[in-house]
């Protein structure tokens, strides 16, 4: 038993300073994603029906393909800041949170890689 009260013991401890920044940075994602899902929307829209030369030559375009990189990277990262929440949030053992939010955040970098690369390819037509 402890004659400490509760605030005693969480005194000194502090925030970790991050909280509000990770809530920032999220909402500007989605705030960037609005945009960036209803030209891809109206890009897919565009391209369906078309056969793959018609389409390296609409991702082969510098906007186009700079816009779908932006998109697939910023999806990637959103979803890898909304993971987080929810490990932190709802993962209680310590040693599966870790490993959970290290898994999310190698399968992002990952999966960008991988976006990265084949759109090159696809645009450069490799």
């Amino acid at each position: 038993m402890s004659l400490q009260t509760p605030i005693a013991r969480a005194r000194g401890l502090g925030s970790a300073k991050s909280g509000s920044e990770h809530w920032i940075v999220q909402r500007i994602t989605a705030v960037l994603l609005l945009p960036l899902t209803l030209w891809f929307i109206y890009f897919a829209c565009m391209l369906v029906g078309a056969d793959y030369a018609a389409i390296r030559a609409a991702v082969g375009q510098p906007w186009n393909a700079a816009l779908l990189a932006t998109f697939l990277i910023i999806v990637l990262y959103h979803a890898q800041l909304g993971l987080q929440v929810v490990i932190e949030d709802y993962l209680h053992v310590r040693w599966l949170e870790i490993t959970a939010l290290v898994a999310v955040k190698f399968i992002a970098f990952f999966g960008s890689v991988v976006v990265l690369l084949a759109l090159a390819r696809v645009a450069l037509g490799a």
